[in-house]
């Protein structure tokens, strides 16, 4: 229990600096970038605090591969621009409880689901781990697909915005023609592969509660419902719509 308590303060302490430096530097989403790191830290924590194994390596260097690359593709993509819509969104509609609600409601908040995702990683770490099997090469090619369509989703999203003949205009190819949020797809997926992972330890299953967390914060709450909302009415977004696979990567429909 000491095991958990303990990561639980440090990634407390670790997400109210963040939101310190936020105040300091006038911009909120600079959570997106703590996301990603956040995980790193508290990964190898844990990792620290319990016994090493192969099992426990891997995941480790899995969690740190995502979460690097992750939080430098927000970071060079936000640099150069001011807060993020809805970030400045929540500045004007939070008003004089802006500080309190921000401090709440995406740090300490934030702070949480990410501690409930990384469960299996903390799991693997706690558990006595065996030499690698069947489930966790499984588990690890699951992931590799989830990192494929995450980063390279984003590659051809980048690539495409850099166009200045693409301005006003709707990512519709590559990976985009399959499904409507490759990168969204992906990271659902790498977590899905992490908790296979987890799954040849016993008691293992109450890990479920990470990947189950993501998915439904990407499909229900914060990453799908956002991005719909905002292109919603657009007459090439409707189209693209009736076509295209919102989440799982499917053959385009005639239309």
């Amino acid at each position: 229990m000491t095991y958990y308590l303990t990561l639980a303060l440090l990634l407390f302490i670790y997400m109210s600096l963040w939101f310190l430096l936020s105040v300091i530097k006038r911009r909120n989403d600079i959570a997106d970038v703590a996301w990603g790191l956040g995980f790193i830290l508290i990964s190898w924590a844990g990792w620290h605090l319990a016994e090493s194994s192969i099992k426990s390596l891997l995941v480790n260097l899995l969690v740190s591969i995502w979460g690097a690359r992750l939080a430098w593709h927000i970071y060079k993509r936000n640099k150069s621009k001011t807060e993020d819509y809805r970030y400045a969104k929540w500045r004007k509609d939070w008003g004089k409880w802006f500080f309190l609600r921000s401090y709440l409601e995406v740090y300490l908040l934030q702070g949480l689901f990410l501690y409930l995702i990384i469960q299996p990683v903390l799991f693997i770490h706690y558990q006595t781990s065996r030499s690698l099997g069947i489930l966790d090469f499984i588990g690890l090619f699951v992931w590799i697909i989830g990192f494929y369509f995450e980063s390279t989703g984003d590659a051809q999203l980048k690539q495409f915005v850099a166009n200045p003949a693409n301005k006003g205009k709707l990512m519709q190819t590559g990976l985009w023609r399959y499904t409507r949020h490759p990168n969204y797809f992906g990271e659902v997926t790498q977590w899905w592969g992490v908790f296979i992972i987890a799954l040849s330890l016993p008691g293992s299953i109450i890990t479920i509660v990470g990947p189950l967390t993501i998915t439904i914060l990407i499909l229900f709450v914060s990453g799908i419902p956002l991005l719909e909302k905002k292109y919603a009415g657009r007459k090439d977004f409707e189209e693209y719509k009736k076509k295209t696979s919102i989440f799982l990567p499917l053959p385009p429909k005639k239309v």
